[in-house]
């Protein structure tokens, strides 16, 4: 997916949590991943050295601890969320929704979300992005968890071209929108917003 947003011109950054750089399977404690997403955050801005918006997001846990990290308005200013395979319950425990803190996310959000994926359907998530202020869900029909379709039909990298271009819309639709609430133009290239993914 990096590579796929880099050539549309996306200026990317990914990062792996602690515990899979140490080589654990467990995952960290919750303040320890949110503190993660900060740090990386806040890095990238220091890197690049500017304060502007950062369009945020991950794969399944890594999309989940930053809209929990965004509900806390943890980043300071960012201009959306890109969530990949949004862990919406653990698999057979419909009713364990981790969905919450999801109302306190001010910036718009888009969540990708394979038809198979056995932590919530794009029909089960459906009702909570629309009851959401700024959601948009984008359903890939055939897909898992990781957005991997059925056998016989597209293929993975079909799949990524199809969620870039997506996300290409999305950012368009936030600059657009950002625009119209400042009355004055934005910069004509807003990809210099960086996506971040966590992996």
């Amino acid at each position: 997916m990096a590579h796929a947003l880099l050539a549309k011109g996306f200026d990317v950054v990914t990062f792996d949590f602690l515990y899979t750089h140490a080589g654990r399977r467990a995952p960290d404690r919750n303040d320890v991943l949110e503190a993660t997403w900060r740090a990386v955050a806040e890095a990238v801005r220091a890197k690049k050295g500017t304060n502007g918006p950062l369009l945020v997001g991950g794969k399944s846990m890594g999309g989940r601890i930053a809209t929990q990290v965004a509900a806390q308005n943890g980043f300071g200013a960012i201009a959306g969320l890109v969530l990949l395979g949004y862990p919406l319950h653990p698999p057979g425990k419909p009713a364990k929704l981790r969905t919450a803190h999801l109302p306190k996310v001010r910036e718009p959000m888009l969540f990708v979300q394979g038809s198979r994926d056995g932590f919530g359907t794009p029909d089960e998530l459906r009702p909570i992005v629309e009851s959401l202020p700024d959601a948009r869900l984008f359903a890939i029909e055939g897909g898992d968890h990781s957005l991997v379709p059925l056998k016989g039909s597209k293929t993975l990298d079909d799949v990524i071209l199809r969620v870039a271009e997506e996300i290409d819309r999305f950012v368009s639709y936030i600059s657009a929108s950002r625009q119209s609430e400042r009355g004055n133009e934005l910069p004509a290239d807003t990809r210099s917003r960086s996506p971040e993914r966590a992996r």
